[in-house]
């Protein structure tokens, strides 16, 4: 007890016996050493050499500090425990290795105390070692797991990389770039290849490849016993470890391993269907890549690799329904594009050459279309250079015979497709085509191209239905016009043309006659019945009969018209026709015309320009609004004059006023004012509306009397010639010139106006020949110029030449601006 009567405590927790300090420090927990400060060892517990395996002899006195470290420890002892320990005197819980007798390591944390003398340089260093074998155990399982961890994260994000580009890769060709990028990131492959499955040619296509030098990198049948294609079949993932496990199963990767220094090789089929049913499963192609060293993968990496082929496969899965999709809106789009222009076209042969030019390059390289019906041997080609002749006459054969389309395969020699063009039960011909190179084989191109027969067939069929029916209707549209107008008379010249409507079947209701009333008076007429088809035919018959019977010597045009009034009221389909009569006088050169709502004839004079007969205009026939009365008028024609009668399909447009209409033919017509009559009727049309025109086009050009001089203007083109011949000897005949000098006349222009074609316009298509004639009572001189370059004399000396001496008296050249050609030849008996 203590002096306050409470228990010692001291003696209380006094052990009953005494430890001893010397063995508390032999035997301590942890290792303790004491050393100089240059690091030799002079005290070390038994704690320390039980974990070394030293004997104390051998470190007391005899071993440094550092020389118990591995050289890498060494070397921080060196660079920082000694001088922290300097500085600071003292360091905590720095991790070093000390090599153990045997030579084996032991982790350790060190804490170190550096005692000073009074003076304050160092005198001893006292450290403490604590063995840190199961902490450092501890931290490296840490360490892997935190390694491992980070590298199944980066594998994470580069498949969530991947699984985003394959859900925004629309194409099948996108999702295999997007795939082939994912295993060197993912797992640092070193190259990749894909293939993807042709179900349809049963072969695996080799699509893309980061290293494409390394190895066969081709297409392969399924068949096929390389690797890739065995792994196809089997549908499930295969790791070719090293290059004896590839030579033992598959000595082509092997070979491919040998010569490209690969030693591991993953092949992963790409696969749709359920994980867990493996007979569900498509594989719809494989994706192969390697490493430079062998490599284990562990099963989170094949985890993650299995998830990769899912992912893909279901992405090429939706990018070939997508592909299927495109490529069916393609050929819907194509087809319906095909028939808006075939529709387009009118005509067999437009419509044939329309087809192959839309085949070709679209869905074909080469195409060409040879029809059994319409003008013989059509034939319409476009595209490359043929193929073999013999094999394609044998295959179109086939095709005919069968009446079934002939398709190309696969190595075949001839690559060329032929599809029959069928309607309504038989063959019309066939459709010849090489196709793309990526449209070859697949049973859907080939649905397609079916497709494409039947339509181009039928449209075909139509085209030919409407050229018969076209050409019933023209022919009786012929029929119908006057075929017998008068002719042989020299006191005038008569020149027709009729033009259907390009775009219409039915026979149209424009006409034209001309017949002779008495011997020396001529009636012309023009007319357009309202409406189109049998009936306006028929109307359009009944009224030129009822207008030849109506014209008599007495009567004139304003009581004709009033005749076809009255006529109306019993053929009421005749009601509205319009229609311009005239009666010229031969001998008095005089016109009487009257118009019945139509469009106002046009009179060229020789002296004037041409004008319209504006005159004697009153309302349509049997019209009961408007301006009924009947009027006419006189005019006075001299010879030469021209007289042109037309229908309103001639001037008429909807994109432009009929004023218009009017100032574009009269320029038209004076321009052909010095063109021979022969084929001007034809040639304004031409001008005026074209070939293909909607509404139908009637003229009638009437030539009065004989000119007193006659001129006319030649393009530079050879096929004129006839035309001046036939109109000059026409005027020719008119002035009451013999047969004889008629003849020798016409040889001399001829030869004249070839050699100004020839030499003058050797190099100019657009020049212009003048030709003017005059008639005398003893000699017809005619005068043909150019204004075109001669080369020299030696050109007007030729066969030509010697002909223009020969038939005329005299001929006399003049070369000024071109050449003037000056022929004199005398008439009968006034010939020298």
């Amino acid at each position: 007890m203590s002096e306050s009567g409470r228990p010692d405590v001291t003696q209380e927790l006094r052990l009953p016996w005494d430890d001893d300090p010397e063995e508390l420090y032999e035997h301590a927990p942890c290792g303790y050493l004491t050393t100089l400060p240059d690091g030799t060892v002079v005290r070390v517990n038994q704690t320390f050499l039980d974990w070394t395996g030293y004997d104390r002899s051998d470190l007391v006195g005899h071993r440094r500090f550092r020389d118990l470290l591995t050289p890498g420890c060494q070397i921080y002892h060196e660079t920082h425990y000694a001088p922290l320990l300097t500085m600071q005197s003292e360091v905590h819980e720095i991790a070093l290795d000390v090599v153990c007798a045997d030579g084996s390591r032991v982790p350790v944390l060190v804490n170190s105390v550096l005692e000073r003398h009074d003076g304050g340089g160092p005198r001893v260093i006292r450290t403490m070692v604590f063995n840190a074998t199961e902490r450092r155990s501890y931290e490296n399982e840490l360490l892997h797991a935190r390694n491992a961890a980070e590298a199944a994260e980066k594998r994470i994000r580069v498949l969530q990389r991947i699984v985003a580009d394959l859900a925004a890769a629309p194409t099948e060709a996108e999702v295999a770039e997007a795939v082939i990028r994912a295993p060197e990131p993912a797992f640092d492959a070193t190259s990749c290849s894909i293939y993807l499955v042709d179900q349809e040619r049963d072969q695996l296509v080799a699509v893309a490849s980061t290293d494409p030098t390394t190895g066969n990198w081709d297409d392969m049948p399924c068949s096929s016993p390389r690797a890739v294609a065995a792994v196809a079949r089997r549908g499930d993932l295969h790791v070719v470890h090293n290059l004896a496990e590839a030579a033992e199963h598959f000595p082509d990767l092997a070979e491919t391993m040998a010569r490209s220094g690969r030693r591991t090789v993953v092949l992963l089929p790409l696969t749709t269907g359920p994980a867990e049913d493996q007979a569900g499963v498509t594989v719809l192609g494989v994706l192969a890549f390697s490493f430079a060293q062998e490599r284990e993968l562990t099963g989170g990496e094949l985890g993650v690799i299995r998830l990769l082929g899912q992912q893909a496969g279901q992405a090429l899965d939706r990018a070939r329904l997508y592909d299927d999709a495109r490529r069916r809106e393609e050929r819907a789009e194509f087809l319906a594009g095909i028939t808006r222009a075939l529709d387009e076209e009118h005509r067999l042969l437009q419509r044939a050459r329309r087809l192959v030019e839309r085949v070709v390059p679209d869905i074909a390289d080469w195409a060409a279309v040879r029809l059994h019906v319409g003008p013989a041997g059509l034939r319409e080609e476009s595209g490359g250079p043929p193929p073999d002749h013999d094999l394609l006459a044998e295959r179109i054969a086939k095709a005919t015979h069968a009446a079934r389309p002939v398709f190309a395969t696969d190595g075949d020699r001839l690559d060329c497709t032929v599809l029959p063009l069928t309607a309504r039960g038989r063959v019309l011909g066939t459709l010849a085509l090489r196709m793309a190179a990526d449209r070859r084989g697949a049973e859907a191109e080939r649905a397609f191209l079916s497709d494409l027969a039947d339509r181009a067939g039928l449209a075909l069929e139509n085209a030919r239905l409407y050229e018969q029916e076209r050409a019933i209707a023209q022919t009786l549209q012929r029929s119908l016009l006057a075929a017998d107008v008068p002719a042989g008379d020299a006191r005038f010249a008569l020149e027709t043309h009729y033009q259907a409507g390009g775009q219409d079947l039915e026979v149209g209701g424009d006409w034209f006659d001309a017949f002779p009333i008495t011997r020396d008076k001529l009636a012309v007429v023009v007319g357009d019945v309202v409406g189109r088809g049998l009936e306006a035919a028929s109307t359009m018959g009944q009224l030129r009969s009822a207008i030849r019977a109506l014209a008599t010597q007495e009567s004139g045009p304003a009581r004709l018209l009033e005749g076809l009034d009255r006529f109306c009221q019993r053929v009421e389909s005749a009601r509205m026709a319009t229609v311009v009569y005239a009666e010229i006088d031969l001998d008095a050169c005089t016109m009487v015309y009257a118009c019945a709502g139509h469009l106002p004839p046009l009179l060229h004079q020789p002296a004037g320009s041409a004008e319209f007969l504006l005159q004697a205009r009153s309302a349509p026939i049997g019209s009961r609004a408007g301006d009924v009365r009947r009027t006419e008028h006189r005019v006075r024609l001299s010879p030469g004059s021209r007289l042109l009668l037309y229908t309103d399909g001639l001037v008429e447009r909807r994109d432009r006023p009929i004023d218009r209409g009017f100032e574009v033919l009269n320029r038209a017509f004076s321009r052909l004012r010095g063109a021979p009559l022969k084929g001007l009727a034809a040639g304004l049309a031409d001008t005026m509306v074209g070939r293909e025109h909607a509404d139908d086009v009637c003229l009638l050009c009437l030539t009065l009397g004989a000119e007193e001089r006659l001129e006319r203007s030649l393009g530079a083109d050879p096929l004129q010639i006839a035309l001046l011949r036939s109109d000059l000897r026409a005027w020719m005949i008119g002035q009451g010139v013999d047969q004889d000098c008629l003849s020798a006349v016409l040889l001399g222009c001829s030869e004249a106006v070839a050699n100004a074609i020839e030499h003058g316009y050797r190099n100019d298509p657009f020049g212009v020949v003048d030709v003017a004639a005059t008639i005398t009572a003893d000699a017809v001189e005619v005068r043909v110029s150019d204004r075109g370059s001669w080369r020299g004399p030696s050109h007007s000396r030729g066969r030509g030449l010697k002909l223009i001496e020969e038939s005329m008296d005299e001929v006399l050249f003049d070369r000024g601006d071109g050449t003037t050609v000056t022929m004199r030849r005398h008439r009968g008996e006034g010939r020298p």
